[in-house]
């Protein structure tokens, strides 16, 4: 009987000390971020690239009032309100806590926010991109829609087990200019690597979720939500005979160079961003994809 109560109490006390290190455990400080002057109709155009309209628009409700289900594994993700109302979206925001938020994953409470929300592509924008998005999101309708909590499944709707996965698994990808490469090249790069995260779809991820590392580009074969993503590396994409014009086509149309189309979560992406690009970044984007020169 007494080793049974020492037991309990070194399970106890196990379970204190876990729980205080969680709490302890430290994000990633906070960086300051230079007050500019945005351009909201630059910073539009950035959210239509980087999925913010697409991933926080349920079909049929105002702009940015907060998303649909993004399914997976672990539970039902949902996007939350970021316009302008006070209560129930970002309106009593600061722009250092929007900074915070976007690059690092940090919500203006000091909580993480679950990976889902690609914020280690996010890490890749510049102050001026993240001003002008800012901007942009200021203009938007204020709409006093609460946002959908999170359907998480247990362990994983406790927040503080993202301390040690992001210690563990987290991967940000910042943009390094290769001057070895053209400009399309490098521009490209900053693309998929960054806002438009192509990585986050097209990337294998481990059973905790993580992303590969290194920016593989090579499919994923059991995505989060069921479905499978294929491979967008150069060499499978050349190998598969596609070319600049066929890959800028199928970005702003859906529709496949043999006439087929693209379906599931690719057709949203389309449908709500890349269809918007300009034509020079689809051009830039495909230069990287397939590794080849303008």
């Amino acid at each position: 009987m007494k080793r049974l109560y020492v037991l309990a109490v070194l399970t106890v006390l196990s379970v204190c000390v876990a729980v205080l290190a969680l709490i302890f455990w430290q994000l990633p400080a906070e960086q300051s971020v230079p007050e500019l002057k945005g351009d909201a109709k630059r910073g539009a155009y950035l959210a239509r690239l980087s999925g913010c309209v697409t991933c926080h628009t349920a079909p049929g409700e105002q702009p940015m009032s907060g998303g649909s289900a993004l399914k997976s594994k672990f539970g039902n993700f949902y996007a939350p309100n970021i316009t302008p109302d006070t209560q129930h979206g970002i309106g009593s925001w600061t722009f250092q806590q929007f900074a915070r938020a976007v690059r690092q994953g940090v919500s203006p409470d000091g909580e993480s926010y679950y990976p889902a929300f690609p914020f280690e592509f996010y890490a890749s924008l510049t102050d001026r991109d993240l001003a002008d998005i800012w901007e942009a999101l200021q203009a938007v309708p204020a709409a006093a829609e609460p946002s959908t909590p999170n359907a998480v499944n247990f362990p994983f709707n406790i927040r503080l087990g993202l301390k040690p996965w992001r210690s563990l698994f987290e991967r940000s990808y910042t943009y390094r200019e290769d001057p070895s490469r053209s400009k399309a090249w490098n521009q490209g790069r900053y693309l998929v690597m960054g806002p438009a995260h192509c990585a986050a779809c097209h990337s294998p991820r481990n059973l905790a979720g993580g992303l590969a590392p290194g920016g593989d580009l090579s499919g994923d074969p059991s995505m989060q939500d069921g479905g499978v993503s294929p491979s967008i590396s150069w060499w499978d994409l050349q190998e598969g005979g596609w070319t600049k014009a066929g890959l800028v086509s199928a970005l702003r149309t859906g529709v496949l160079p043999d006439g087929d189309t693209l379906g599931g979560s690719m057709a949203e992406v389309v449908h709500g961003g890349t269809s918007f690009l300009l034509t020079k970044h689809l051009e830039d984007i495909a230069t990287y994809l397939l590794d080849i020169e303008d």
